[in-house]
């Protein structure tokens, strides 16, 4: 019976036998209430539990119930007994009656149950972010209650896909998510959400995965709906995001069917911001993207209009999972409404009575198209370019922080190459306006 138990239990035989010493010397106490040192021994020829009372060899008894004289001893045992040595007493087992019977019995199945658990701990504490299959068994307060083999675990609610339905008896792929040392109900807690699940079915699926080819820099999900997944190649003639999507989408369709449709947007990693972060708003198309505080890792990113709705994602689903792949707070507006920003920005801004009268803006050294985007901004002249706020300019098309820089050093040098024609004197206006008829006249 003790090979039967240990055998379905997964244990070692003696762990039980263990346990049932332990039980007959709980339930030997409660019978024999003195203060005996009681000590059990299973007997494996026998099969019977022996009981015996412990009694030392002293010089001077001082406590008979544990102690025994020298002379004592040498009557029972001979010359051999010295002081020092203990001496075991037989004790009756037959007083141990019903009450001794179910305390035995609890004591037994509360040790195999601890021994059940410290094996479930030690196997499965190695295996914490493997894909395992599981068959459902029951439901449980919306819980699922599967099997590994013979070992009971859990898939809770949160970590059940809203898109998946299974019945009992189903086989269900999850991921080893933690294993509870101290559990009343199952101890290995499996998921379908977390994107460890979805790292692992890549890794099955594609080979330059699981060789280190091609590696996965991050995964997020939104279990059911959505996923996003970053990719690196190691190599310069892998493909890494073809690798993943195979050919004629074979390999990504499998592990779509395996999460029940969820949509995978597979992106290239790459070790600059702005380049990430255009990528990662896949399928969306992005215009162009302005970093605008590098420490609290801030963007600002501008989309065409009829993309602002793909870009930001039903209930912002796309943007969110974007900014958890990156790592960076990404804030979407549409063109006109960057541009309407701008204008507002532009009126805010007093260029000064003399910068009418100055010449059109012409700074060497800076493209055209750079020029070209000041003028279409408002910045017709050198001095409502060195006027200028930096947030003003930095929202203009095509504007970064080193453009910002070349641009406004080039209009100093400009400004300060033609004093006179960048600043005329306000004077000849003012005279100028009562007669304004009369001078036009003159110089038609």
């Amino acid at each position: 019976m003790i090979d039967v138990v240990a055998k379905d239990k997964g244990i070692d035989p003696a762990i039980v036998i263990g346990a049932i010493e332990d039980a007959y010397l709980a339930a030997s106490r409660k019978v024999f209430r003195g203060d005996e040192d009681l000590r059990t021994r299973f007997n494996l020829e026998t099969g019977q539990v022996e009981l015996y009372a412990v009694r030392s060899i002293v010089a001077d008894v001082t406590n008979p119930a544990r102690e025994i004289s020298l002379g004592e001893a040498q009557e029972l045992y001979g010359e051999e007994a010295e002081v020092g040595m203990e001496i075991e007493f037989p004790k009756e087992t037959e007083k141990l009656g019903r009450i001794a019977a179910q305390t035995a019995k609890q004591v037994i199945a509360q040790r195999v149950r601890e021994a059940e658990r410290e094996k479930i701990h030690g196997e499965f504490g190695e295996r914490i972010g493997e894909v395992v299959t599981a068959t459902v068994k029951r439901f449980e307060s919306g819980d699922i209650i599967a099997e590994i083999g013979r070992v009971e675990c859990q898939i809770p609610r949160k970590e059940q896909s809203r898109a998946e339905n299974y019945a009992i008896g189903d086989r269900v792929r999850a991921v080893i998510k933690a294993v509870n040392r101290n559990a009343k109900g199952p101890q290995v807690v499996l998921s379908r959400t977390d994107p460890a699940l979805l790292v692992k079915l890549f890794e099955q699926e594609v080979p330059e995965i699981y060789d280190g080819t091609v590696m996965i820099r991050g995964a997020v999900r939104e279990a059911g709906d959505r996923a996003k997944v970053a990719v690196f190649s190691r190599e310069r003639d892998v493909d890494p995001v073809g690798a993943c999507v195979g050919m004629r989408g074979t390999r990504v369709q499998a592990i779509i069917r395996e999460l029940r449709g969820e949509k995978i947007d597979i992106v290239e990693w790459s070790e600059d911001p702005v380049t990430f972060v255009t990528k990662a708003l896949s399928p969306a198309r992005v215009q162009r993207v302005s970093i605008v505080d590098d420490e609290a890792h801030v963007m600002e990113v501008v989309v065409e209009d009829r993309q602002l709705s793909l870009a930001i994602g039903k209930k912002g689903q796309n943007v969110r999972l974007a900014a958890k792949l990156t790592g960076w707070k990404i804030d979407i507006k549409s063109d006109e409404d960057k541009k309407k920003e701008v204008e507002l920005q532009l009126e805010g801004i007093d260029f000064g009575s003399g910068a009418e009268a100055a010449r059109e803006l012409t700074l060497p050294d800076i493209h055209e198209e750079v020029l070209a985007a000041l003028r279409a901004g408002g910045f017709d002249t050198v001095e409502k370019v060195i006027e200028a706020s930096p947030e003003s300019l930095l929202a203009l098309p095509g504007f970064d922080q080193d453009t910002l820089d070349a641009v406004v050093a080039a209009a100093k040098a400009e400004q300060a190459a033609h004093p006179a024609e960048a600043a005329p004197e306000p004077a000849p206006e003012e005279t100028a306006e009562p007669t304004e008829t009369p001078a036009t006249e003159e110089t038609h």
